[in-house]
This record gives structure tokens, C-alpha cells and sequence, in this order.
């Protein structure tokens, strides 16, 4: 044993903490540090280190006092201008001349305010300086930071802003579609996307707390609709983003698979490698096929049905963003309890409470979604409510509820020794539950307040079904129950 300890610390010191990855007895799961573990945040919108003007450092040390534990980056091939989608204050769209990306400049003017040039043959040493002191920060914080090389452009303002506009470098002299600039159809950008990503990857080789995502919604700039949503509406209304799931065209999932190939490639090299994420689509669909470079399975505003739907894929299903449903803080913390519990791994929701001279995320929101101190604490409550469970060993049960009349709910077990299970909507004051025999000790707790609003013990039964009283609440409660 001594010798085994004296080689993992040798290990630790040559090359650092093993890389995040999947929990060896559950891959819905991961585990950090030999610690199951759960991905549960709020967190500002991308532009940490590609805005100068964001304090980073005092962004993270927010997150990990409020005990969030994830963020995602984006690296710079993508920005935005202020305003874009209605988000005052956008983290991702720096102030002129404020914007870092990973290339030098030039002395020549691009499109957008006269903001320079880049160069996409030279990599800029000051921005990857600074995406290593924040990755480092953060492995020191145990925050994992989910590193997305690539976005869908979305429109024709933002494509007047992006480094892959050949008005915004040097380096691509033919013209260029911006819907097919994430295609293998790109033109001489294939190359210089393919440099950035193996510089990246190369960088942050040693750091255990890094995820890496291809692109952020692929599906948008060429949508494929897979699945009405809203089955009451007119499905010939195209107007409307969240009335259809759409994924990714043929061309861009070509390219998506191309870079993970890549990615695996150059990590094949390395003594350790890291988890990569593909993002599918918004809202729910059950995936057809899943490339097997990839290890974790990103949707966007998505329902509980994204978990169970996609579950036999074996490996995380992550709701790696939201924020886009209003600025109540109770609509992102009823997602992350429904989805967590529905089998999920990962909850993201975009706070705007977070800006540049806000990064203690005590910030006025202007945006479509919400976020704030009381969220964040919220999510920690989630956190440990799960903590307190072996949920390395249960899966999505949709079974235990018999009966809740007025309630919508979702849960895990592990059969005939532990249940989670949340409840939302107006309750009929009792339900009745599948509980094989035994004696087993409940609580219902507060997803507001974390209070323990009654606890006790029931007795399982193998020929009939318990009613249970429920207690008063409003919204939203959890039922924890431990044979």
C-alpha cells in the first residue's frame, strides 16, 4: 500500500490530477478526484477569458464559495456583439479592442468598429496565458470548465464580428458562407480551425478539471427539425425556435466527427485524456447515433425526456444550457431538479448576474434569463441533496410513483434501498408509491430553503401500494427515502 501511495503521488506530481471521466460503475456518472460527482451551476455567459475586462478571478472564487462546480468557455473563434439576443451586459461581447482572441493582430481594420485584424497563422501568446491561469484557478477551485472550440454564428451581425470572416483576418481569401464555416466545406478555414483546436488541446494537457465540446449548437445555422415539441401548436408555424427540436445537418455532424477524430488523435499521445462533449440539440429527441469519440451528450433547454430518452446510450446526459425562460429564479431551479432526477448528470444555467465590474454576480439582470446569489445557493442545496445519496447506484425509476394527483414529478432509486424523487405543481395533499417491503426513513425538504419539512419512517408493503400525506409546499418538494 505504501508503495502504491508513494507511485500515485509521484503520478499526481509528473502529471497532475487524473482528468475528469466517467464513474467506473455508472458512466451516466463521473467521477473527480475518486469522488462521484455531479455537475450542478450557474454561471456566466462564456466570455471569461476572451473579455479582458472580466475579473475572472473573482468570478471563480464566487463560483466556488457558492459551491458551483462547473463553467463553460468559449475560446475566441466565436464573440458577439453587445446587445446580441437581447442580453445586456454580455460577458461574450467585449468592448472594442477589449475582445482577447487566441490569434495576433494586425494593423489593418476588420469590419466591426474598426476592431483589427487577426492572424490566424500566428497564435497569440497573451491569450493563452491567460486561458491557462484560468483553467489553473479553477482545477485549484475544483471547478470544471467545459472548453467549447466552436459556435454556430446564428446571424448575419455576429458573422460581422467573427475571426472567420475573411473581412476579419488576412489568412482566407475566397469568399465564405458563414452556414457552412463549421462544415469540412470551408475553404482554407479548415486548416486554421484544425491548429486552434490542436493548440488548445496541447496547452492544457496537464489540467484534470477540462471538458472539451466541438461546437456549441450545431444545429443552428442550418436547422434539421427531428421533433415537434409542442404537438398542440400548428406544425407548419416555422416561426417560433422552441416549437421543434432540431439537430445538426449531415455536413455538420461530418465535421464535428472529423474534430473529436482529432482530438483523440493528439490526446492519444498524452500520458492522460479528457472527456469530450457533443452538443445534439434543444429541448428532447432520442438520439440516432453517437459517435464513439464521444463521452458526454449535450442538450440545450432541455426537458427531463433528454435523460431518459438518451439513457441506454450509457454515458452523461448533460443540460448544458438555459436561460432563456425569463428572469425568475424558480423556473432554472425546477429545471435543474427535474433533470438531475430525471437521470442527468450536468445542469448549466446561464446567469446574468454575472458582467464585467460584476463578477461577484451581484449584478442588475438585462437579458431573457435570470440568475443571482439565491439561485446559486439554491443549486447547492440540489447538490448536496444529492450527495447525500449513493447516486452512483440509482437510475431513473418511473415506477415507484403509483398515483400524485396535480403533480408532475421525476426520480431515481436504487430498488428496495434508496429513492429520490421531486414533486412540483398543486397537490392533492397526498401520493401513493411502489415500495417494496421493508421498513424505510423519509424526508421531504424545501428545494427553496433546504428545510426538512417532515420526516418519519413508512413501511413498504409487497401487495399494496403507501399513501403518503404530503406536507404544505409551494411549487416545488424533494422526498428522500433510505431503507
Amino acid at each position: 500500500m505504501r508503495k502504491l501511495t508513494a507511485f500515485l503521488l509521484i503520478s499526481l506530481f509528473l502529471f497532475g490530477a487524473e482528468p475528469i471521466k466517467l464513474h467506473p460503475d455508472n458512466p451516466h456518472y463521473f467521477e473527480y478526484k475518486g469522488n462521484p460527482t455531479l455537475l450542478i451551476t450557474s454561471a456566466e455567459h462564456y466570455g471569461a477569458v476572451l473579455n479582458l475586462d472580466f475579473d475572472y478571478e473573482k468570478y471563480l472564487v464566487t463560483m466556488h464559495e457558492a459551491g458551483m462546480n462547473y463553467t463553460r468557455i468559449f475560446t475566441g473563434s466565436y464573440v458577439e456583439r453587445p446587445g446580441s439576443f437581447g442580453i445586456g451586459n454580455n460577458t461574450l461581447a467585449p468592448a472594442v479592442g477589449r475582445f482577447l482572441a487566441p490569434w495576433k493582430r494586425v494593423n489593418e481594420a476588420g469590419l466591426y468598429e474598426g476592431e483589427k485584424k487577426l492572424d490566424l497563422s500566428q497564435f497569440n501568446p497573451a491569450y493563452f496565458t491567460r486561458l491557462r491561469n484560468f483553467i489553473a484557478l479553477a482545477e485549484d477551485l475544483d471547478i470544471i470548465v467545459e472548453v467549447t472550440f466552436f459556435s454556430s454564428i446564428y446571424t448575419d451581425e455576429n458573422w460581422e464580428r467573427n475571426p472567420s470572416n475573411p473581412g476579419n483576418n488576412i489568412n482566407i481569401k475566397h469568399a465564405l458562407d458563414r452556414k457552412k464555416s463549421n462544415t469540412l466545406d470551408n475553404g482554407d478555414l479548415l486548416k486554421y480551425q484544425k491548429e486552434l483546436v490542436a493548440k488548445i488541446v496541447r496547452e492544457l494537457k496537464s489540467y484534470s478539471n477540462v471538458i472539451y465540446e466541438i461546437q456549441n449548437e450545431p444545429w443552428s445555422d442550418d436547422p434539421q427539425k427531428v421533433l415537434r415539441t409542442h404537438r398542440t401548436l400548428d406544425p407548419q408555424c416555422e416561426n417560433a425556435w422552441f416549437k421543434w427540436s432540431d439537430i445538426a445537418s449531415d455536413a455538420s455532424r461530418a465535421w464535428q466527427r472529423d474534430l473529436a477524430q482529432l482530438i483523440t488523435n493528439l490526446e492519444a499521445e498524452f500520458e492522460q485524456q479528457h472527456l469530450i462533449a457533443q452538443n445534439y440539440c434543444n429541448f428532447k429527441y432520442a438520439i440516432k447515433s453517437v459517435d464513439d469519440n464521444i463521452d458526454i451528450m449535450n442538450f440545450h433547454y432541455a426537458w427531463p425526456e433528454a435523460a431518459t430518452m438518451n439513457y441506454a446510450w450509457d454515458r452523461p446526459i448533460s443540460f448544458d444550457e438555459s436561460g432563456f425562460a425569463g428572469q425568475s429564479d424558480t423556473m432554472y431551479l425546477r429545471q435543474a431538479w427535474q433533470f438531475i432526477l430525471a437521470g442527468g448528470a450536468v445542469f448549466n444555467n446561464l446567469d446574468y448576474s454575472f458582467s464585467v465590474g460584476n463578477e461577484d454576480g451581484t449584478g442588475e439582470i438585462d437579458a431573457p434569463g435570470g440568475g443571482s446569489p439565491i439561485l446559486r445557493m439554491q443549486l447547492k442545496y440540489l447538490h448536496d441533496f444529492m450527495a447525500s445519496l449513493d447516486f452512483v447506484s440509482m437510475k431513473p425509476d418511473l415506477e415507484v410513483v403509483h398515483h400524485a394527483p396535480g403533480l408532475e414529478w421525476h426520480g431515481l432509486s436504487e430498488a428496495g434501498k434508496q429513492y429520490a424523487l421531486v414533486f412540483h405543481g398543486t397537490s392533492a395533499g397526498w401520493i401513493k408509491l411502489k415500495l417494496p417491503w421493508g421498513k424505510y426513513e423519509y424526508e421531504f425538504v424545501s428545494p427553496f430553503t433546504n428545510e426538512v419539512l417532515e420526516k418519519g419512517t413508512v413501511q413498504g408493503s409487497l401487495t399494496e401500494f403507501i399513501k403518503m400525506t404530503l406536507p404544505a409546499f409551494e411549487k416545488m418538494v424533494a422526498l428522500k427515502i433510505v431503507k
